[in-house]
Parts: C-alpha cells; structure tokens; sequence
C-alpha cells in the first residue's frame, strides 16, 4: 500500500507510487546502460573509419527502426499487454547487446557489423517505446501523468548526464568490449522490476484487432486529429535540423578540440545536464508559456548554442553551449510528448505515441544521415553553422502551423448500448452503412454544417469512413449523414472509443434536430448475401457473444 500524493502537480508525485518508482528507478539503471554503449558504439566507429558519413550512421542505425516499426509496434502495444511487450523488447535488446559484447571481445566487430547490431538494438527500442510510455497512465493517476512523463525523461537525461562520462572513462581503461557489456547487465534491473508488477488490465468485451487493421485504426484516428498532425510534423522538422548537435558531437570533439574519448563523454554529459535541466523546468514553463512560445523560444536558443558550438575551440565554452542545448532540446521533446499523450485517449495512446516516435526520431535519423554527407562534404563547422541558422528559421513554420494548446482530454470513453439487431450477424459481416436523419431549421443550417465537421472528424478517428453529409433539395430541412464501417465488429469497437468531449458533439448536433419525432437512424448491412450467414432459427453465437449483457449507457450512432 503507498500514499497517496499530497499534491498532483509535484514533479516528485509519481514516485509515491510504488510501481512507478520501482520501474523508474530501475529504468534509471537501463539507460545509463544505454548511454554507455553509446558511447562505446560512436568511438569504436570513430576508431574503425575516418568517414564522418559512418560516424554519423550509428545514430542513423540507432534510431531509423523507430520511424520504421513505431507504427506497428504502437498497434502491438495497444492490442496486446503492454508489460509483456516491454519485457519481449528488453530480451531482445539484451540479447543484441551481449552478441555485440561476445564479438567485440575477439575483435571481430567490422563498421557492418557494429551497424547491424545497433539496428537491432534500436528495433528492441521502438518495439519497447510505445509499450513503455503508454503504460505510464496505468502505472499513475492521471492528474500526475504530466510529472511522471516529465520524470521519465529526467531519468533518461540523468543518465545521459552520468553515462557518457562512464562511458568515456569505461572506453578509455578498457576499450568499447567493457561498454556494451555494462550495457548488457543494466538491462537486467528492469526486466525485473516489470516481472515483479502486478499490471492490472482492464478485460475487453470484444476481441482484439488483427495487426493491420489496428494499424489501418491508429492511422485513421491520426490523420482525422488536426492538432496531433501539427505537433508530428514540427516534431520531424526539429528533428532533421536540429539533429546536427547529437549526430557530429563525436566529431566535434574530435576534429573541433582534438580530444579523445574522455573530453567527447564530457561533452555528452554536458549535454545530459542541461536536459536534466529543461526537464525540471517543463512544470513551471508550461504554466507561464503557451506551447507555441515555448517551441519557438527552444528553437532560436537551440540554433545560438549550436552555432557557438561551432565556432568554439575551447572545452569550457563547448560544454557551457551544450548545456544550453541540451535543455532547450529536452523542453522541444517534453512538450511535443506531453501533448501527443495528453491529447489521445487510452485505446489509441500507443499508435499516437508510436506516431510521434517516427516523426521525431524518423526526422533525427534523417538529418543525421544528411548532416554527415554535408560535413564529409564541407566539415563540421560549416554543417553546424547551416543547422543553427535553420533552427533560428524555423519558427517561422508557426505561422502556418500553430502549435495547439495543450489541455488534458477526458479519457474516460462512454460505451453505448448495441443497437436492436434482427438478422443474424457475425463479427465479419459489412460493411456496415450508418445513415442518420436530422430535421435542422434553415436558419441554422451554416452553424449545423460547421458542427458536423467536427463530428465528422471524430466518426472517422474512431474508425468510420466514407463519411458524407447530405441536404434534401426537395425538403431544405432534412439533411442526411452518411458514414461506413468495414464489419459488425468495427461498428462495435467504435461504438466503445467516443470520448464524453465526442459525445458532447454528438449531443449538439441532436439539438439542432426540431419536429415531434427523434432523429431516425437506420443501420444496413450493405452485402448481406455475401456476409450474412442466413439461419433463421438459430442466432449466431458469435453475434450474441458480441453483445455486452449489461450497458449503463446508451445512444443513438
């Protein structure tokens, strides 16, 4: 039993959950490994090739499975148990990490071999990324899940602080063998802190989606979410021009202060430290900046401290310029992030956090890859100079694409009551055609229509499609909505997935409706000799099976 937090808004409140912290604190652990195999991974490459292209690629390799797989491993974590999948991905990680420490060991790692294997690794990762992160809001309340995503990147950044310095003194006593080993062991911590929770999952009526329909879902609902589509593609933009910093920071330490290892591990940790930084102060920036000012504020201090890194020549100056990159860096991500998982609901967080994830890091891998042809090309001060004036550019692109504000959407969903059903449907049977009839005064048709796009958007988030909406030209006040459901089953899940913000839409449109009668609703199954098994004496059971036994709520769509 844990206390209950004293204040929701504290950045401390999620540790009072017992889950939480353990998770975290063993989480910790997992990622100081990660960044010490970072490090180990970059110089060894450094050490193998003069090529700034190859130096660049391990981070390419490191993060392009995330734009690759995000989207169906996003699918995974909301079909299946997201403890489960996270254990999954850290066995696979775990097991890429000790083939790279065996190889290393007798000194058969080639430039190929070292990417394959960070490949995989980053695969493990994107796998384990949306799993994870969702799993944040059945780990917390969700009043505390902004400070517990806050926490979750404090972790990773303390690490990143800590891990490059470990990892540059492990590399320099004993070599890039002893970093992915460590790396090996701290992975161990968290898979046993997730045995070891008790993940409470809340049973479902209706079966899971198949894969690519789930995918086909988490697209949809993205595609039909304005403000989401915002955040991904300035998120992929800050990405590909702010990637610079992350990917050359090897070369920078290399070619820019002719260091070695231990001063290119003090560069990171600088880095580290100043994201620890931003992380700490996202509670009190997000109370006193809209999202949009803080976007645009992170990106001009992001191109300053990237060019001085450029031009300085001295570790003092470098490591002081990281710092402030590293912290305006951390409060670009946090706020996108926050606002992806505090504007999707449970059903879909893990396709929308997987969304985010191959924009960000798709943008990252991306930029990386170009970064390092542009400094093999015209070397690594002129590469970070054009990546600082176009991050003092970018915020341009507010002005077509206006961050949205960030508010927390009511998660809980209100399931309607399965309508009246006289044929014998199975789970398969569709399409399924939903027409809905208004009576709407004429002198408020303008203020129907425009409430109806909203109501569109929302039918086809949760999964309609072919939506249209009709007016009679024989009788102006009759106005016909229209929309599509791939199967019986489809119907019924989106009958599950409106929030009570959707339904209220739902609720203003009725109210538009005038004349003695409800608004009619017809539902027909538009192939029914081709998808209707026809036994008329005996209802389907998976029909039956379908529907719930006991609905509190009820409704019209």
């Amino acid at each position: 039993m844990t206390d209950q937090p004293n204040r929701a808004d504290g950045i401390t409140a999620p540790l009072r959950y017992a889950t939480f912290r353990h998770i975290w604190l063993a989480s910790l652990f997992s990622n100081l490994g990660i960044m010490v195999q970072g490090v180990g991974a970059a110089w060894a490459m450094t050490e193998m090739t003069s090529s700034a292209n190859n130096v660049a690629l391990v981070q390419t390799a490191l993060l392009l499975p995330v734009m690759l797989i995000a989207i169906p491993a996003g699918a995974i974590a909301d079909m299946h148990d997201r403890r489960i999948v996270t254990l999954l991905s850290l066995g696979i990680a775990f097991a890429s990490a000790t083939i790279l420490t065996a190889l290393a060991w007798f000194g058969l790692v080639t430039p190929n071999i070292l990417l394959t294997l960070c490949f995989a690794l980053g695969s493990a990762m994107a796998l384990m990324g949306p799993a994870w992160q969702s799993s944040v809001s059945e780990q917390v309340p969700l009043d505390t899940l902004p400070a517990a995503v806050a926490l979750n990147s404090i972790s990773y950044n303390i690490a990143r602080s800590l891990g490059p310095a470990i990892g540059g003194i492990v590399v320099a006593a004993s070599g890039a063998v002893a970093a992915f080993a460590l790396n090996a062991l701290l992975y161990l911590p968290l898979m046993l802190a997730l045995l070891l929770w008790k993940r409470i999952r809340e049973p479902s009526r209706l079966p899971p989606e198949r894969l690519s329909r789930a995918i086909i879902t988490g697209v949809r609902y993205i595609t039909n979410s304005p403000s989401i589509k915002i955040v991904l593609t300035r998120s992929a933009v800050i990405g590909v021009i702010g990637g610079a910093i992350t990917a050359l920071m090897p070369l920078v330490a290399r070619d820019l202060l002719h260091a070695g290892a231990q001063i290119y591990g003090v560069m990171l940790s600088a880095f580290g430290l100043g994201a620890v930084i931003g992380a700490l102060s996202i509670t009190e920036l997000r109370k006193r900046m809209s999202g949009e000012a803080a976007i645009r504020a992170c990106a001009l201090s992001m191109g300053g401290a990237v060019a001085a890194v450029a031009l300085s020549r001295e570790t003092v100056v470098t490591a002081v310029a990281l710092v402030l990159a590293g912290a305006v860096w951390m409060i670009t991500w946090m706020v996108f992030s926050i606002g992806v998982q505090l504007s999707a609901p449970r059903w879909v967080a893990g396709r929308a956090l997987a969304a985010y994830q191959t924009a960000c890091s798709g943008g990252i891998a991306i930029g990386s890859w170009a970064w390092g042809h542009l400094t093999d090309t015209a070397g690594v001060e002129t590469a970070l100079l054009v990546s600082a004036a176009l991050l003092i550019a970018s915020p341009v692109l507010g002005l077509w694409l206006q961050m949205p504000r960030i508010v927390a959407r009511e998660e809980k969903t209100e399931v309607l009551a399965d309508p009246k059903v006289l044929l014998p449907l199975t789970g398969r049977s569709g399409p399924l055609v939903v027409e809905v009839e208004y009576r709407v005064a004429q002198e408020n048709a303008w203020a129907f229509h425009n409430l109806m796009q909203d109501v569109q958007l929302f039918r086809q988030r949760n999964g309609a499609y072919g939506w249209s909406l009709a007016r009679d030209i024989a009788d102006p006040e009759l106005w016909t909505e229209r929309f599509h459901c791939p199967t019986w089953l489809d119907y019924l899940r989106q009958r599950s997935r409106s929030t009570q913000s959707e339904r209220a839409l739902d609720r203003q449109a009725i109210a538009f409706h005038i004349g003695p009668e409800p608004v009619r609703v017809r539902r027909m199954l538009e192939r029914p000799f081709g998808s209707v098994r026809w036994k008329e004496d005996v209802p389907d059971r998976a029909a039956n099976e379908l529907r719930p036994v006991d609905c509190k709520h009820s409704g019209m769509h």
